[in-house]
């Protein structure tokens, strides 16, 4: 049996890159995936590489920094699938100035969507979660549920450029450590998942002017230099950046059984690579 087998995921930022590698190896397992996505194009794709695998994806295309979102996901997953099992809160993007160039708007844009939407989502997953695990101790059963938030290196190490990024990411290393302690009694673990330097269209070589991406109402540059792409390279123990599918699988590692007793911790997935 598949190690996540009637299990339901909901995965934010789902519908490419790192958190499409997420969808597809938690529904590879057995897992039942909401996919969210702030497009309705990547959400549809990732839904309809799931079904052709023979797994089982729903979607709902939102915007996570909207009052809203998170009791609108979270609705879609129990009135699909029924329940809640894994929450992976993996939407966020890059928009980066050094702090003197950096506006109220950027910093805030930052905290948004890296902090306050998984706040939100994971609060209005509260209720339920709570109230399910109540009825499931008085049943004398004890089914483990996962959280895992994801972070960055800038976020455990802080980079320079990124003062709102990695001060989100920061924030939801406290969110995460801090939801240890207050679901622990409901069986849920909470942990949080650093990646360093991921290949993705956010860390993307740039040849020439930087790559302009619409994000809700933003336009908002994409990629990496190649001499810090080469020096990044470089200075990683493993000698190259990670993979989409990489990464999803650090996620992976926190979702199984095995991880069952392993909470309030942070995973680097830098293939060794600390700033």
């Amino acid at each position: 049996m598949s190690k996540l087998e009637g299990k339901v995921a909901l995965i934010t930022g789902s519908g490419r890159g790192i958190g499409q590698a997420i969808a597809m190896k938690l529904a590879s397992e057995g897992a039942k995936v909401v996919i969210n996505d702030i497009d309705e194009a990547p959400a549809a794709e990732t839904v309809a590489l799931i079904e052709k695998l023979g797994g089982t994806a729903a979607a709902y295309v939102g915007d996570v920094t909207k009052p809203d979102f998170g009791a609108q996901f979270v609705n879609t997953a129990l009135e699909k699938f029924g329940g809640i099992d894994i929450i992976v809160n993996n939407a966020g993007y890059a928009w980066d100035s050094v702090i003197q160039k950096m506006s109220d708007e950027q910093w805030q844009a930052m905290l948004d969507v890296h902090v306050t939407a998984p706040f939100r989502v994971l609060r209005a997953a509260a209720d339920w979660i709570k109230e399910t695990a109540k009825k499931e101790k008085e049943q004398g059963q004890r089914n483990m549920r996962k959280v895992v938030n994801i972070s960055s290196i800038g976020g455990l190490f802080g980079n320079a450029g990124q003062a709102g990024y990695s001060s989100g990411k920061t924030a939801l290393i406290g969110l995460t450590k801090t939801l240890a302690k207050e679901w622990g009694r409901y069986n849920v673990t909470v942990n949080c998942v650093a990646f360093g330097y991921i290949q993705t269209r956010m860390t993307q070589a740039l040849a020439g002017d930087a790559v302009v991406e619409k994000i809700g109402e933003r336009n908002v540059k994409m990629g990496l230099q190649p001499d810090m792409i080469a020096w990044m390279n470089k200075m990683i123990p493993l000698g190259r950046g990670g993979t989409p599918e990489e990464a999803a699988g650090a996620v992976y590692l926190l979702c199984i059984p095995e991880s069952d007793y392993v909470s309030g911790e942070v995973l680097l997935a830098s293939g060794g690579f600390v700033m």
